[in-house]
């Protein structure tokens, strides 16, 4: 595969003449450059105006390569030939090399020019592009390849350096101006001589216009091309591959994409999101720009504007900036009815707002990077979590808020320049194993975790944050106007014509499973866990009537054993000699359940084994069942006609491996966790859940 190089402009604040004469001061050696051996001049010649000199070189340089290599290869040093066409009048040097060492081997092509600043006649300006094939090579192609282009990128940082370092020993010598060139008078015979044959390589070198330069692909037209000046001050610093991948993927866009081309900062973010692999990161950017055409998201800004409903209820806005200058936006999610905003608004309504505050961001980023003067190319998230419970892990609510994560990781990669979480409660850790799976690995590394009130003090929220921009919510003195949220009212919720009109009632409906209760014949769900240490987590509704909710452990199966793993109404055990507290026992207390009551719950599990999630028919005081119904129960209801009570329910396990893989991916992060992960993830063998009951 040919690996190619093209630099941005580089600017010397010198007038052309100033920099030609520190140019040669590198030739025929130079130390600054170690190694470039030395340098023979082949050929030479100038037209006969001397607008033009035409001057080809032999140079030698020493290989920086592992001894076993350069023994492999039997050379210390390869030859490279190049050629130079430096035109006065048109003040421009055109630079051409290859290399002359294993050309049969290895192709090395480069082409530099030194051109006048299009806008200014008193600046020069420099663009290098290069191309390396490696054909064969002893079979250490790979290993060619890393050395070449680690040692080329090296001397691409250390040319401008050596030009500014001769620059500086020519003005302090006295040479701060140089004229120009100006054409001699021509004599009578001179000019009958132009008309004759002249030198091949002078012939093209003395027509206006037509100098030799770089290939046809590397030549970039005025207004495509990216200065490096431009680059350090809007972009960030960026090593000469890095730049080099940013113009060819904006040069290769600018060629092919029909439509607005993005910005350097947005083209930058998508390499850096795929670790500036150039063809990785140009499929994964179309794949978005085709995205944004689909959903008109270029327009958003100015045609979105979020519902009522949303402004109230969505506890999330603005806020300042870090101490880095990015923008702040603060989430009060553990204050947000993210069921009730779902019900009332919908999901498509949610992700439209979610996807207008990443397209702010990214404007707010540019205001930022012009109002301090450095490139912002990301912002910062503070999430609170008080108030988070397991109502926030209704499922529907959670597979709405994964899609969510992967269209912004997908469209908006490398946008989060940190998330501060605080006060994160017991139940997070619950959370965290169900999305975490779905976060890239960089952004996961931006996550800094703070339970309780560790994130006051040292260590804390002051180290990202100036005290004057923290929230009064969090101790701090500063009025945040972030809407604070609260339940949403079930007469704002969608109708069910409404919610099927944006399909979400089938999705729902979809997620979970329904059931009915018989009086005296429950409906049950058996759980076979492995290992100790596992999170079972449920989430139902109550559409009719009341029901009792509990959770049983028994070491052995039911009898007779299910036919089929997972719920069977009725009929899980049958043996009545079962005693409460020796063949089985209960692992949580019983939860009465009104009809309408949305339930969501977890359960750290203490033992391997058998847990029976069950639900019975609620009785009145004192009549309430205080064991597991047996055989003739279960018989009369089913043939006794009576009322019955019918609900929605999923469940779903977390194997140990997973739930103590996000608690190890939340400790390693820097920050407060270790509480919280010390009381969520038990290791003293004791249970612990999370039950919740949404009005």
């Amino acid at each position: 595969m040919v690996q190619k190089y093209q630099s941005p402009v580089r600017i010397y604040k010198y007038p052309f003449e100033l920099v030609m004469a520190a140019y040669e001061k590198r030739f025929p050696t130079c130390p600054q450059i170690p190694v470039f051996l030395g340098s023979e001049v082949l050929r030479e010649s100038r037209s006969p105006d001397g607008a033009v000199h035409v001057v080809e070189r032999s140079c030698r340089l020493r290989v920086e390569a592992p001894r076993l290599l350069r023994k492999i290869a039997g050379v210390e040093h390869v030859v490279f030939m190049q050629r130079n066409v430096l035109n006065w009048r048109e003040r421009t040097l055109l630079i051409e090399a290859h290399n002359e060492t294993f050309a049969s081997r290895v192709v090395v092509n480069e082409n530099c020019s030194y051109t006048v600043h299009p806008e200014n006649e008193e600046w020069t300006c420099f663009e290098q592009s290069a191309s390396l094939d490696i054909r064969s090579f002893f079979g250490f192609e790979s290993a060619l390849e890393k050395i070449a282009m680690k040692q080329y990128t090296a001397n691409v940082k250390r040319g401008k350096e050596v030009i500014e370092h001769y620059l500086n020993e020519l003005i302090s010598q006295g040479t701060s101006h140089i004229p120009r060139w100006t054409p001699a008078p021509v004599r009578e015979e001179d000019a009958r001589s132009q008309a004759g044959p002249r030198d091949p390589g002078s012939l093209e070198a003395d027509r206006p216009g037509s100098v030799p330069g770089p290939a046809p692909e590397t030549v970039l037209t005025e207004g495509d091309k990216l200065d490096a000046d431009y680059i350090e001050r809007y972009l960030g610093h960026l090593t000469p591959v890095q730049e080099s991948c940013l113009i060819q993927l904006r040069h290769w866009l600018q060629e092919t994409h029909k439509g607005k081309i993005p910005k350097d900062e947005h083209i930058l973010r998508f390499l850096r999101a795929r670790d500036f692999h150039l063809d990785k990161a140009r499929e994964m950017l179309c794949q978005s720009l085709s995205w944004r055409k689909q959903h008109q998201v270029d327009l958003l800004l100015q045609t979105w504007q979020p519902p009522a409903l949303l402004e109230e209820f969505y506890a999330g806005g603005w806020h300042y900036q870090d101490i880095d200058g990015r923008p702040l936006y603060i989430l009060r999610l553990g204050h947000m009815d993210t069921k009730g905003l779902m019900k009332a608004v919908g999901e498509e309504a949610l992700l439209k707002h979610v996807l207008s505050v990443n397209e702010e961001g990214q404007k707010r980023c540019e205001g930022n990077t012009k109002q301090f003067g450095r490139p912002i190319s990301s912002w910062t998230c503070l999430v609170d979590l008080e108030g988070l419970n397991m109502r926030h892990l209704w499922r529907p609510g959670v597979k709405a808020l994964l899609r969510m994560i992967e269209v912004v990781e997908d469209n908006y990669p490398e946008t989060l320049g940190r998330l501060l979480i605080v006060r994160a409660p017991r139940v997070f850790p619950v959370l965290w194993t169900l999305i975490s799976p779905f976060i890239n690995e960089n952004t996961r590394q931006k996550f800094l975790i703070y339970s309780g009130s560790n994130y006051q003090g040292p260590g804390g929220l002051v180290d990202y944050l100036d005290k004057e921009v923290i929230p009064d919510f969090l101790g701090g003195e500063c009025v945040c106007n972030v809407p604070e949220g609260g339940l949403v009212p079930k007469s704002l919720y969608l109708t069910e014509e409404e919610q099927e009109h944006t399909d979400q009632l089938r999705q729902w409906r979809e997620t979970y499973q329904s059931a009915s209760v018989l009086r005296g014949a429950p409906h049950e769900v058996v759980v076979e866990i492995l290992e100790g240490e596992s999170v079972i987590t449920w989430d139902f509704d109550i559409l009719r009537g009341d029901v009792v909710f509990s959770l049983y452990h028994s070491k052995q199966m039911p009898k007779p054993g299910p036919q089929e793993p997972g719920a069977r109404a009725g009929g899980q055990l049958t043996d009545k000699g079962w005693v409460l507290g020796v063949d089985y026992s209960r692992v949580e207390a019983p939860l009465v359940c009104r009809e309408g009551e949305s339930i969501q719950g977890s359960h750290v599990t203490r033992w391997p084994g058998i847990y029976l999630l069950q639900w019975q028919m609620h009785s009145p005081p004192g009549n309430v069942a205080c064991s597991l119904p047996g055989v003739e129960d279960v018989l009369t209801a089913l043939h006794s006609p009576g009322p019955k009570c019918k609900l929605l329910y999923y469940y779903e396990v977390l194997a140990s491996e997973d739930f103590r893989g996000s608690m190890s991916s939340l400790e390693s992060c820097t920050s407060g966790f270790s509480q919280l992960s010390a009381t969520t993830s038990s290791s003293s063998g004791q249970s612990h859940s999370s039950p919740l009951v949404s009005r």
